[in-house]
């Protein structure tokens, strides 16, 4: 944490110092770094402070993250117009100016506001640091508009940066090498995280919400400053601040997911859909005189799912809820409009966006850092819905908790169905065939579609839904070629025949979606099925053979279903109980998934969860476990019916025993004398390790209090026992005592590597599983027979992930001694 910490500061110190630089040598005829070189390095130094914002803990509310993430952003927007402008492509007379400004004026007020913050809830070190940055921001704004004031100003700031982020990028430094005995003041580690567990982590604020924010208030500004007259003209010059707003609020929503929070996250997915929109009509001049036309059903469904995510939102933080609702307003003016953002009305609006963003984001930042929190109405709808018997909000740690397992992500489904219904809408544009690209479509397509569909199966995925993902993953390949083939000029003469066959082979793997969506449930039979229709409309769209009103039916019975699904994951995420039925699997199968199952799913990571494993193997319950090599299915030592349980539902081959796992040489102590010299020796110097000792079974068994188990374990001659080299594992068995152990998968069948996999292949007869997502390894332990070791022979029943001449080389060891 203080590696990465120093990274983000020194990013900071060494981006400020290039800056300083460049604007001391500014009246030189030549300055001293090119302005396309100073682009380049300030688009490197932004993903390296991206990087930095994104690796801090989330555990940690330490302003260091906003600072990183929005000078970041500005670094980015600002780079490229820099290599634009190296490059030739603002020629013109104030163009570098009416590029800049916008991008200057916002991160001016941005890092103030984080500076604000930092000097109230005591950080700094890192407000001096904002302050400074904020001031170099408005000298050089101020620069613009005045030469009087000499780029020494903007320099002197940089400068002063970059001294203030090398001063505390070294004392984390100093803290990091010393061990905790040097620490400079104001950067010292272990009170900052003091702080921020005693501050920040007990509200449960989103700490990547304040970016976010100040992200809306870039893409607003560029409209502000047009309708103020601070820029002649809104062009191609703006559009790295609008697509760098948009990029990163991508990024913010997987953050957001990250944090667990869905709404927010949503939010932000909705507005990067708006600044790649803004970008794009701000383009499209740059190749042709007139402006693009902005097709009206987009943004009046838009505003729809604005105005039910503000609804929403509002349950859980009325003053976001509020802030939403001037989104409403915006794409209500957008579709009034026909010249789009190029028009005063929306431009006006986008004011009021700049100020409540700013307003927002300052009530974030202060929240995430402070003890007393600005109220934002939470507590008074708790309350108002704890009169009610019908809604219950969705409360506790567990919020987010996958059905099998956990995830590190919150659910996504909520922005993919949303963007399944604003891209259902592309098929009522018409657009011209001898200019597609003059109808404002593909960023409607292409990015909620298509990127925002695509992050929305991959967060399914990553919580453990395969048929949801693929789905979303097919459906997001779909909206991209056909919205960039469709609008984007690539068809072609030859069109019909190939985009054809491509659309039915599009067709085929969906009708397996439809298929297996029958398994899940109704609501997703709907969904896949009326995507069948939008297919059916990209066929016919492609041989010239579409019937008049037909794609306006699919995109109606697609759009509406979508909507539906949209609405339920809403509400399944916010209120406790399904709101809005989604209906059950059409066709029900026998065993596994045949209704609702007991087997509990606990996270491997809280002690609390190993707790309760170990309850309920004590109670004589057999649980799937991760280890240091594949799951493993267990049952207690001392619990004969449950050993005879896991032997039962294994189908246990006679040729492969269950064995025995300890958790320390200690556990078998008492019996040390019942072991030879050189076996205990060698067991001493080859654990704890994926390695299973194969000994002759004798009178030590009795010790480990296995009794009437002991016929289930190992064979007549020789058992096998082990420790495993895993935390989980070892801390499980020191509560519950030695464990039997088989594979988690029926016999003859491939080794268990995911927690989902146990319960798929062992069913009901499993109580509960420990989840720790992917095994380590994809190899089960090694088995060496040491029932001839005296003689310094040893044997291997398998070869696993140690190889076997590492073993050799262990008993070698061992034999020297």
């Amino acid at each position: 944490e203080s590696l990465h910490s120093c990274i983000g500061l020194l990013g900071i110190s060494a981006g400020s110092l290039l800056l300083a630089v460049h604007f001391y040598s500014c009246p030189r005829a030549a300055p001293l770094v090119p302005s396309t070189a100073l682009g380049v390095l300030l688009l490197i130094l932004s993903a390296l402070l991206a990087y930095a914002g994104i690796r801090r803990s989330l555990r940690n509310a330490s302003l260091l993250v906003p600072l990183c993430l929005t000078l970041s952003a500005f670094w980015c927007g600002y780079g490229v117009i820099l290599v634009l402008a190296g490059q030739g492509v603002l020629a013109d007379p104030g163009d570098s100016r009416d590029a800049l400004v916008p991008g200057l004026a916002t991160f001016t007020l941005a890092l103030l506001l984080v500076a604000v913050v930092g000097f109230v809830c005591g950080e700094p070190v890192l407000a001096l640091a904002a302050a400074a940055a904020s001031l170099a921001s408005a000298h050089e704004l101020a620069l613009h508009y005045s030469s009087s004031l000499g780029p020494s100003a903007v320099a002197c700031g940089h400068l002063v940066v970059c001294l203030v982020g090398g001063y505390f990028a070294l004392g984390r430094i100093l803290y990091f090498l010393t061990k905790g005995k040097v620490a400079l003041p104001g950067a010292d580690l272990a009170e900052k995280k003091a702080q921020g567990q005693s501050r920040g982590s007990a509200g449960g604020t989103n700490p990547f919400a304040a970016p976010g924010l100040l992200l809306n208030m870039l893409s607003a500004a560029v409209f502000c400053c047009r309708l103020l007259g601070l820029t002649h003209r809104l062009f191609l010059g703006h559009v790295p601040w609008l697509w760098a707003a948009g990029t990163y609020q991508i990024g913010i929503c997987v953050l957001s997911y990250r944090a667990m929070d869905v709404l927010v996250a949503t939010a932000f997915g909705f507005t990067s859909i708006l600044q790649f929109a803004a970008g794009y009509c701000l383009l499209y001049p740059a190749w042709q005189p007139e402006e693009p036309s902005f097709p009206a059903p987009f943004l009046v469904v838009f505003s729809i799912l604005f105005a039910v995510l503000a609804l929403f939102l509002s349950l859980q933080s009325p003053v976001d809820g509020l802030y939403l609702l001037v989104f409403v307003t915006y794409c209500i003016a957008l579709a009034c409009s026909p010249r789009g953002f190029f028009a005063g009305g929306p431009q006006g609006v986008a004011v009021a966006i700049f100020v409540a963003s700013a307003l927002v984001a300052l009530i974030h930042l202060y929240n995430v850092r402070a003890r007393a929190k600005i109220p934002t109405g939470k507590g008074a709808v708790k309350a108002l819905l704890a009169r009610s018997s019908l809604l219950k909000l969705r409360e506790g740690p567990d919020l987010h908790t996958p059905y099998l397992g956990y995830s590190k992500y919150a659910d996504a489904e909520v922005l993919a169905f949303a963007c399944s219904v604003l891209a259902s809408f592309a098929l009522t544009a018409p657009g011209d065939p001898q200019a597609p690209l003059a109808t404002v479509v593909i960023p409607w397509v292409v990015v909620a579609g298509g990127i925002l569909k695509l992050l929305g199966g991959s967060v399914a995925f990553a919580r453990g839904k395969t048929l949801e993902s693929s789905a979303f993953i097919l459906y997001a390949v779909m909206w991209i070629i056909w919205g960039l083939t469709r609008y984007g000029g690539l068809y072609g003469t030859a069109r019909s025949f190939h985009a054809a066959v491509g659309i039915v082979a599009f067709m085929l793997f969906n009708s397996f979606i439809v298929f297996c969506s029958l398994f899940l449930n109704v609501a997703w039979f709907f969904y896949s099925l009326t995507f069948t229709l939008i297919a059916v409309s990209f066929l016919l769209e492609a041989i010239h053979a579409l019937p008049t009103g037909y794609d306006i039916a699919a995109t109606l019975a697609f759009g509406l279903v979508s909507f539906y699904c949209f609405l339920a994951a809403l509400s399944s995420s916010t209120f406790e109980g399904c709101c809005l039925p989604v209906g059950g699997p059409l066709v029900q199968l026998s065993g596994v998934g045949a209704g609702a199952t007991k087997c509990l799913h606990l996270p491997a990571r809280k002690a609390s969860s190993v707790k309760r494993i170990a309850d309920i193997l004590r109670n004589g319950g057999t649980c799937g476990i991760p280890t240091d090599t594949v799951y493993v299915l267990v049952a207690a030592c001392n619990r004969p019916d449950a050993v005879e349980k896991a032997h039962r539902s294994k189908r246990q081959a006679q040729d492969r025993p269950m064995s025995l796992w300890i958790s320390s040489l200690k556990q078998l102590e008492p019996a040390k004398h019942l072991f030879t010299p050189l076996l205990w020796d060698f067991m001493e110097a080859a654990w704890p390790s994926p390695i299973s000792l194969v000994i002759p079974r004798g009178e030590w068994v009795d010790f480990l209090g296995m009794r009437d188990s002991a016929k289930y374990v190992g064979t007549p001659q020789s058992v096998a026992i082990r420790i495993p080299d895993c935390s989980v594992t070892t801390h499980l068995i020191d509560l519950v005592g030695p464990i039997v152990v088989t594979s988690a998968n029926p016999t003859g069948e491939a080794d268990t590597t995911h927690h989902n996999q146990v319960y798929a292949k062992l069913g009901d007869k499993v109580d509960a599983v420990l989840c720790g997502g992917p095994s380590p390894e994809n190899i089960a332990s090694t088995v060496v027979d040491c029932t001839k070791i005296d003689s310094g022979n040893i044997g291997f029943f398998r070869v696993g992930i140690i190889p076997k001449s590492q073993v050799l080389q262990i008993l070698e060891q061992v034999q020297k001694k």
